[in-house]
């Protein structure tokens, strides 16, 4: 499917064959009536970014009063806590800090593993592999392959936003060009790094830019070899626009409804050939959109999101423990799988 006939379907296919087509399409990815869901902790390195992007109203400018980054103490509580509740995954984010160096990322990994060594790191997003690629003066490939000895299990797709400089200027004018976000991810799938891709949408991109994105990601998975992980996941949410620069400068409020989100979640299955799976952001639309998600060609809720951060800070307010998700998608007709980054199923958790 190009790009006009992506379009056409977005713009004048009814929901429901979309949505019916795609679960179709589900079905023959992922066979069956599972559905994935993770325990994990999202945990912010520093808030301190000089990115400043406008959608985000978490970060800080160095100097600023609550500006932090987080100390190793504080990494082994919230690493506990997250051992106590069946989870063994840190998604290690964090803002741009131009004080932090790849010696830096180095270092945390290796003490976390070394205190943790069944701990899995999923960690920063290609925006800050370019950022320490320029600083360091290295090739995105050293310096993924310098924080994969020192730790890193996987690399999520943070920072795509929507894979459109002409947006990107808008709401991401210091971060990673799309073709930057791209080249980061081509390494990562040469060496055979799993990853995982997102799309925020909802701001100031336009239905082609969305259909473009989807392709962007479909015709570099089509590059990776049979045998590389490349894109195990892709994960479309809505942008949260509460008290943003983007509305509150800019005037661009959040244009997310439930029906143009299972639209999104449809068209993505369709259009995403190559990737197997599907996850619905149940952290931005809720627990009804979520369970819909599920019949447009979804096959995954997410993480139980022990914390979180960026988005909640502008208006995502919908976190679930371990028994409500697996509530949720059982209620919605389907058999809760507790699954690993990989997306391989686990042994059940007893309910908590």
């Amino acid at each position: 499917m190009n790009m006009e006939e992506g379009v056409m379907l977005y713009n004048h296919a009814p929901v429901e064959e979309l949505m019916f087509v795609a679960n179709k399409l589900r079905q023959l990815h992922n066979p069956g009536n599972t559905v994935g869901w993770i325990i994990d902790r999202n945990v912010n390195i520093t808030n301190i970014c000089f990115s400043l992007c406008t959608f985000c109203n978490f970060c800080r400018k160095k100097g600023s009063s609550d500006a932090y980054i987080t100390s190793i103490d504080e990494y082994i509580s919230k690493v506990d806590e997250l051992f106590s509740l069946g989870g063994d995954q840190l998604l290690l984010q964090g803002g741009m800090n131009p004080e932090l160096g790849l010696n830096f990322y180095i270092d945390l990994f290796k003490n976390l593993k070394r205190l943790y060594p069944s701990l899995k790191l999923h960690a920063l997003g290609p925006p800050e592999i370019v950022y320490l690629a320029k600083k360091e003066r290295l090739s995105y490939s050293r310096v993924l392959s310098d924080l994969i000895e020192a730790g890193l299990d996987s690399l999520p797709g943070a920072g795509a936003e929507i894979l459109s400089d002409r947006v990107r200027r808008i709401v991401s004018p210091a971060k990673a060009t799309t073709e930057e976000w791209l080249g980061v991810m081509r390494e990562a799938h040469k060496l055979n790094l799993p990853t995982s891709a997102t799309m925020m949408f909802g701001h100031v991109e336009t239905v082609g830019e969305r259909i473009e994105h989807l392709i962007r990601l479909r015709d570099l998975q089509a590059e990776k070899h049979e045998n590389q992980f490349g894109f195990i996941t892709f994960i479309p949410w809505a942008f949260q626009d509460e008290g943003t620069v983007l509305l509150k400068t800019h005037g661009v409020k959040s244009d997310y409804n439930g029906p143009d989100y299972l639209r999104t979640i449809a068209i993505s299955r369709i259009l995403l050939n190559n990737i197997k799976n599907i996850q619905a952001s149940i952290l931005t639309v809720g627990r009804e959109i979520g369970m819909m998600s599920l019949h447009a060609g979804a096959n995954d809720l997410g993480s139980i999101m022990i914390e979180e951060n960026v988005v909640s800070a502008a208006g995502a307010k919908n976190r679930f423990n371990a028994d409500e998700m697996q509530s949720i998608i059982k209620e919605a007709g389907f058999v809760p799988g507790r699954r690993n980054q990989k997306y391989e199923l686990l042994n059940q958790l007893p309910t908590l």
